[in-house]
């Protein structure tokens, strides 16, 4: 079964930018949800930034103005813009491909940020 790919991940300073890409198992178009997932040490995954049906956005209060989540149909491929980092916002980033979430789980990428 083929997974989905992050990319863009590493260490940053606290004010900071990282843009994490994924490519998904397939067109992205055969999928009409799809989003990115967050896992910090010692607590429980959750949900960072979402695509639904339409093209509509749902994004966490945590990281609201901050974080973008958005597809690109000829790049195949999912981006989460992440701009004014916080050392909170340390974790493993997944990408994820189905439904809320859907099957298809990345492997995971660090995001350190440094104060």
């Amino acid at each position: 079964q083929v997974m989905p790919v992050e990319s863009g991940g590493g260490l940053v300073q606290a004010g900071g930018s990282l843009r994490l890409s994924c490519a998904p198992p397939g067109s992205i178009f055969s999928f009409n949800a799809m989003g990115w997932y967050r896992q910090a040490p010692g607590k429980q995954r959750e949900l960072v930034a979402a695509i639904g049906t339409g093209g509509r956005t749902n994004t966490a209060d945590s990281v609201k103005g901050r974080f973008t989540v958005s597809r690109d149909g000829a790049k195949n491929t999912m981006y989460l813009q992440m701009n004014s980092l916080k050392p909170e916002d340390t974790a493993v980033y997944y990408c994820n491909f189905g439904t809320y979430p859907g099957p298809y789980w990345g492997q995971g990428i660090q995001v350190t940020v440094s104060s």
